[in-house]
Order: structure tokens, then C-alpha cells, then sequence
């Protein structure tokens, strides 16, 4: 009876192994909650950083940024993303809050929170080494909303001006800068550059989202985050008469030739059954980038909808992350370990 019962248990943990990958680690994790990185109008922007407990230093470092359709959620729905990553691969996550536009009383604009996400790549590279991170070797992800922005950072990172964004600049300024250092000094200096991105079910066209009622009332984010629709940049701006500013917070916007600036390699990943952002949006992208000569990787996760990737089990996924996040996650370590390994001598 008691072999009997021993086999059982080894069978059941093999299954688990395979079925439920996130039930297991390869290490532990030390966890810095709540880094207070800027505050930008007194708005306090954290971080959580997961640090693998291995006894390496100098690891690569993954930004992450949560969705919610600029409007709702914080860090924590990356939680459990950001620290199954870290316990399976070397790789430091920082997982950021950013503001949304229903933050400061619904006046945060669209620019101010790709700004927020340009913000944390800055800081990370001036302090990551604190936590064993290797500042020349960032990647950024994010899904949906933060999927957007962490192909804003990959692609518009160079589009930087300390008269912010306004005119006809319509130029970023970071929500951290280093000290001593300008907008533009960073812009000349190509220090926004990362090393990988990997955008997860991703808004690519704010533009095309705005013209198609984002700011109205017929887009339930607003409801759902108890906010007033509104224009992504105040009442003055609408995408009739500014279009320039809606797409200059759009990625499809600054896709250049290879041979103008080689961008670096991107993952883009989209479910067969995402509805918000549908694999055609995301194959739009990706074609784009192949026709530049950009280096690009697309997979669509079969039977996955939108949202796949948050902690937990909310009902919009309709399951939770340790059943529906595979083998995506999988595939994300297995990029960045490519992408990110150390350069050879």
C-alpha cells in the first residue's frame, strides 16, 4: 500500500510539472516592494523589484508595465508574471506603475504616461545595479495598454525634448532623468535604448483607437475606472483637428528602415481569440516591421482571449495564470535568455 501510495505521489508531481509549471522555481526571490522611482506633479510612480536569490549579480533586467486600458489597474496585476520570471530564469524584473489617465482627478494625459514608461527605463539603468541588475542589458514587456507603452519605449525613445509635449515638438519628457542630464542630452546619447521588448496583446495605434470612440462614453473603460470620458490630452486637443498628437503616442508611427536605426528584436504575442487587440492588429505590426528589415518573432497562443497574462483569476480571462499563461511565459524566458545573453568576448 505504501508503494502504491509513493507512485501515486510521483505521478501527481510529474503531472503538476508539466500541466502547472508555475508551481515550481528554480530559485527563490528576494522582493523589493514599492521603490518610489519619481513623482512626477507629487504623483509617487513604485516599483516592485523581484531579484533572483541565486547568488548571481549583474542579470539582465525586464521592465514590465500592467494593462488596463490606460485607465485602470496597478503593478499588482503583473505580479505574478514579474516574479515567476524572476524564480525561473536570471533575469531581475522590475515591475512599474505608471499613471493612468484617470489619475490627478482625470487630467493625466496620454503623453504624460508614455512619459512615466520612458521615466523607469532611465531610472532602472542609473540604479539597477543596487539589486545585481545589468544596466546595458534592459528588455521591456507590457500587455495590452502596457504592451503599448513598452513599444513606445522600444521604438519612440528617441523622440525626447525638455519643452515637452506641446507645439510642434510634440517631443517626450521623462518623468526621471538623470541628474545633470537634459532630455535631449538622453535623446543624443541613444540612452533610452534597449536591448529587447517583448508586447503582449499590444495597442499599436492610438490614433485609429481615438478616431474610433476611445475617449467616449461608448468605451466602458472609462465607467469601469469611475472617470469622466474625456480627450487623451485635455479639452483643447481632439483627433480631428490635432492628429499629430494622437500619433505621436502611437507605435506603428515610428517604424524606420533597418538601415535608418536597427531597432532591436521584438516579441510580439497575441491570443487566436483576443477580441480587443486581434491577431490582425498585431500581424498589421509585425508585417510592418518585416517590411522595414526590423527583426521581429510572432506567435499567436491558440485559445488564449485578452488579458491571459494577469495574476490570478479574473473573469475576463476566464481562468487563471497558472493555467492559461503557458506556454507564452515559456516562450518570453526563452527569448530574453536569447536576446539578453551576455555579449561574447
Amino acid at each position: 500500500m505504501r508503494i502504491k501510495s509513493l507512485s501515486y505521489i510521483v505521478t501527481a508531481l510529474a503531472f503538476l510539472a508539466i500541466w502547472a509549471p508555475s508551481v515550481c522555481a528554480a530559485h527563490k526571490v528576494k522582493q523589493f516592494k514599492n521603490i518610489t522611482w519619481a513623482k512626477p506633479k507629487g504623483f509617487a510612480l513604485t516599483a516592485d523589484i523581484y531579484v533572483p536569490d541565486n547568488g548571481n549579480h549583474n542579470m539582465p533586467t525586464l521592465i514590465v508595465y500592467h494593462g488596463g486600458g490606460w485607465l485602470l489597474n496597478t503593478k499588482e496585476i503583473m505580479s505574478d508574471l514579474a516574479h515567476y520570471i524572476a524564480a525561473n530564469a536570471n533575469i531581475v524584473v522590475v515591475n512599474s506603475n505608471y499613471r493612468t489617465l484617470a489619475s490627478l482627478d482625470n487630467t493625466t494625459t496620454a503623453n504624460e504616461i508614455v512619459e512615466d514608461a520612458m521615466g523607469a527605463v532611465l531610472w532602472v539603468k542609473h540604479n539597477i545595479q543596487q539589486y545585481d541588475g545589468d544596466p546595458a542589458r534592459v528588455a521591456v514587456t507590457g500587455d495590452s495598454a502596457g504592451g503599448h507603452l513598452a513599444a513606445m519605449v522600444t521604438l519612440a525613445g528617441r523622440q525626447l525634448e525638455s519643452d515637452g509635449f506641446s507645439g510642434n515638438t510634440l517631443g517626450f519628457t521623462p518623468s526621471y532623468l538623470p541628474a545633470g542630464k537634459t532630455a535631449e542630452q538622453i535623446a543624443k546619447q541613444d540612452g533610452m535604448a534597449v536591448q529587447a521588448a517583448i508586447l503582449s496583446y499590444a495597442g499599436f495605434d492610438l490614433y485609429a483607437s481615438a478616431k474610433n470612440g476611445f475617449e467616449s462614453a461608448g468605451n466602458p473603460f472609462w465607467k469601469w475606472a469611475n472617470a469622466t470620458p474625456r480627450g487623451l490630452f485635455g479639452a483643447k486637443i481632439n483627433v480631428a483637428d490635432n492628429p499629430d498628437y494622437y500619433q505621436a503616442v502611437s507605435p506603428n508611427q515610428y517604424i524606420v528602415e533597418q538601415n535608418t536605426y536597427p531597432l532591436p528584436p521584438q516579441f510580439v504575442l497575441v491570443g487566436s481569440e483576443d477580441t480587443l487587440t486581434t491577431p490582425q492588429s498585431a500581424q498589421n505590426y509585425v508585417d510592418t516591421l518585416k517590411k522595414a528589415g526590423q527583426p521581429v518573432t510572432f506567435k499567436i497562443i491558440e485559445g488564449r482571449t485578452h488579458g491571459f497574462l494577469d495574476s490570478g483569476c479574473p473573469t475576463y480571462s476566464s481562468g487563471c495564470f497558472s493555467e492559461l499563461a503557458f506556454p507564452a511565459v515559456t516562450d518570453m524566458i526563452d527569448f530574453l535568455n536569447k536576446e539578453l545573453a551576455p555579449a561574447a568576448n
